[in-house]
């Protein structure tokens, strides 16, 4: 599984191609093919690329989890779904990002793609800039959540 680490601002061309960093190239596997997903994310104003390993990873928690034939897990699964792509890397490492996936998150000429652990996210340039927390409340947020004693953080 590749862990993608790192920010980088990048243009988006005419066609709506992106070219995938190196730095994100060179933090996959060896044996990983140039081949992605992208869905708009749940909870924040960007998209999501998964390399297509992390993307069955994530099949795999829904199937596990979600029965096609219950009302509620049926729509679950209709909004997960809804406007993904597939994307394959051409021989100059460019995406092409649908029209439509680049307006949900009002980007324009630059984006920044940010490392997210097994994904990227992709974020308009400008609302990147504003998502940060102050390094006050950054620092609170990880006592709250990774703080602790020794032997809760063990379990």
């Amino acid at each position: 599984m590749a862990t993608f680490i790192g920010d980088y601002t990048c243009k988006v061309d005419v066609k709506g191609r992106i070219i995938l960093p190196m730095a994100f190239k060179k933090q996959m596997p060896a044996d990983a093919a140039d081949h992605f997903v992208v869905r708009k994310d749940i909870f924040e104003n960007c998209l999501v690329l998964y390399s297509i390993e992390d993307w069955n990873r994530q099949l795999e928690k829904i199937r596990k989890r979600i029965n096609p034939y219950n009302r509620e897990h049926n729509k679950f699964l209709r909004n997960f779904f809804k406007g993904t792509a597939e994307l394959i890397l051409d021989n100059n490492n460019r995406m092409l990002i649908p029209k439509r996936l680049l307006d949900l998150i009002s980007a324009q000429r630059d984006v920044v793609l940010a490392g997210q652990d097994g994904r990227i996210e992709i974020w308009a340039a400008d609302i990147y800039e504003q998502i940060g927390l102050p390094a006050d409340e950054f620092a609170n947020l990880a006592e709250k959540l990774m703080g602790g004693t020794i032997n809760e953080a063990e379990e």
